[in-house]
């Protein structure tokens, strides 16, 4: 059986590249969505204009509602119209839609429910790639594994993804975040249906294009947005859904290392203060609970890591 490929292209401010984009999608994609999220340069107009491509579709927003907004709204139409595998490109010509039979390959074959790009794995390329990106992904790619759960992941913010049909429909949309968060909660969301993601390696292409992200004005919504998946994602697999060894090598570990803390660091400004040296005994008592409890906690990651979502869940989900 043929498997329906879709194409989402969230579109703002790209109309220098969307129809260099659309020219550039092959024969295995079926449909092809390109939202207009309230452009100011009429994206959505100029696409429906000088595009022939019958398979394009252009879908508009009256008010922009960001990246995952667009995404969203895409991905709905596509579960309307029959999509198998919905994948993600940006209209702005990073992305090589050459790659896309890559990417729906490992969902075809029953290896993975999500994949998505991943520009670090040829350390050759990563020379292209500007300095503040880099490191800026390097940084959301770490603090995104504890929020997520998917450890053998990197590049989290890349937007070339493709999704099963099946899968998309048990995610809960109204709830994914729509803006710049969209890919890494995603992610998370993904996490908790118990999803397989994989990584394809690509190569970032890197032109005229000016980002909208701000990374000064956004840091302290992706923290806090981070520590709420991370909290969540804990309590619904250690605590709500199973708990096993690794929940009580939390709590335990938790609870001694902030003790140990606590008390050596009570005991430490009471020394400064009388300028008695603390004895032995209540040094041992705050250094030995902050030793296990530190144990503890490296042996709940370690488990986690382990508890990655191996099995692909698509092929047993109903149609």
């Amino acid at each position: 059986m043929t498997t329906v490929v879709a194409v989402v292209i969230p579109c703002f401010c790209v109309k220098d590249h969307i129809l260099d984009v659309l020219a550039r999608l092959g024969p295995e994609v079926t449909q092809v969505y390109v939202v207009d999220d309230a452009c100011p340069q009429n994206s959505g107009d100029f696409v429906s204009e000088r595009c022939q491509d019958p398979r394009v579709k252009v879908l508009r927003h009256t008010v922009n509602r960001g990246v995952g907004g667009a995404v969203m709204t895409g991905y709905a139409e596509a579960l309307r119209n029959g999509a198998d595998v919905v994948v993600k490109v940006d209209g702005d010509g990073q992305m090589d839609p050459c790659l896309i039979p890559l990417f729906v390959a490992p969902i075809v074959k029953g290896q993975a429910d999500y994949t998505k790009g991943n520009r670090f794995y040829d350390l050759a390329q990563v020379d292209r790639m500007p300095a503040m990106r880099l490191v800026g992904n390097a940084l959301l790619s770490l603090v995104a594994k504890l929020s997520t759960g998917y450890w053998n992941l990197f590049d989290v913010t890349n937007g070339f993804t493709a999704i099963h049909a099946k899968v998309l429909r048990h995610l809960p949309m109204e709830k994914i975040s729509e803006r710049y968060f969209f890919e890494t909660d995603l992610l998370f969301r993904l996490n908790t249906v118990r999803a397989v993601v994989v990584d394809i390696p690509m190569d970032a292409r890197y032109g005229t294009e000016i980002s909208n992200l701000k990374i000064h004005k956004i840091f302290l919504e992706f923290a806090g947005k981070h520590l709420r998946n991370f909290s969540k994602r804990i309590f619904y697999n250690y605590f709500l859904r199973d708990m096993t060894v690794a929940s009580l090598e939390l709590v335990a570990g938790s609870g001694m290392l902030l003790f140990g803390l606590l008390f050596g660091a009570i005991h430490w400004a009471r020394s400064i203060t009388t300028g008695t040296a603390a004895p032995m005994g209540t040094i041992m008592l705050a250094a030995l609970p902050t030793l296990v409890g530190l144990q503890l906690l490296l042996a709940f990651v370690a488990f986690d890591v382990a508890n990655m979502p191996r099995r692909t869940i698509h092929v047993d989900l109903p149609d």
